[in-house]
């Protein structure tokens, strides 16, 4: 639900909030997630793995990593995914039928300290 804006404080709140979703979605940083959501991705809860993406790296203020969407990728049994590349080595990881908690803990295993979730990955 959307808080109303009563003061120009919650307007400053609301316009930093969206500053930190547009940089996470701006240009290529070091790792970038690419959110597969296709109609598949989007009917198996893509959207909410998003959020939940989004969520997480800032409250962690993680500024290396780009959010990205993009359509089908083929596997949708698979759906939700999501890719992580990491620019600097060219590895690709796919994760696999994916939701909030399973994201959560990708953001802070994977990205975070840089161990896959071997538990949830459909290919490296």
């Amino acid at each position: 639900m959307v808080q109303p804006i009563r003061s120009p404080e919650d307007l400053n709140v609301l316009r930093e909030k969206a500053k930190e979703e547009l940089e996470l979605r701006g240009s290529e940083k070091d790792i970038v997630i690419t959110v597969h959501m296709g109609t598949c991705g989007i009917a198996a809860g893509a959207r909410e793995v998003l959020k939940a993406i989004i969520g997480e790296l800032s409250s962690y203020g993680l500024r290396n990593v780009t959010v990205k969407q993009s359509g089908c990728a083929g596997l949708c049994d698979r759906e939700p995914m999501i890719t992580i590349k990491q620019k600097t080595s060219g590895s690709e990881y796919k994760y696999g039928k994916l939701d909030a908690e399973k994201v959560r803990e990708i953001i802070q295993k994977h990205i975070i300290s840089g161990s896959p979730v071997m538990d949830y990955l459909i290919s490296k």
